[in-house]
């Protein structure tokens, strides 16, 4: 299943992106909220058989965004199917 960002919300300092499948379909969701020197990422995704695809679409988002300002700190937590998701080296310091 093959699955993308729809923009939901986009502000300055907020994005709310649902996942969708190929159908358009909304699967999860991903929000970022952003703050002084720290972004917050919190995201649900449904199917377990997606998760490596999940991860694949979410980290070098993170990454992009971590980039919006000097030192900002990333705090996440992400889920597939109930069960928390690990993206490596973006992942979160608490």
């Amino acid at each position: 299943m093959q699955i993308y960002f729809s923009p939901e919300l986009i502000k300055q300092d907020a994005q709310v992106l649902n996942v969708v499948d190929q159908h358009s379909k909304a699967v999860g969701y991903i929000a970022f909220l952003l703050e002084e020197k720290k972004m917050y990422v919190y995201g649900q995704l449904e199917h377990e058989g997606v998760e490596e695809d999940f991860k694949d679409l979410v980290k070098p988002y993170v990454q992009g965004l971590s980039k919006l300002k000097e030192d900002l700190e990333v705090y996440s937590y992400l889920s597939v199917g109930g069960k928390k998701v690990e993206l490596g080296d973006t992942e979160d310091k608490k």
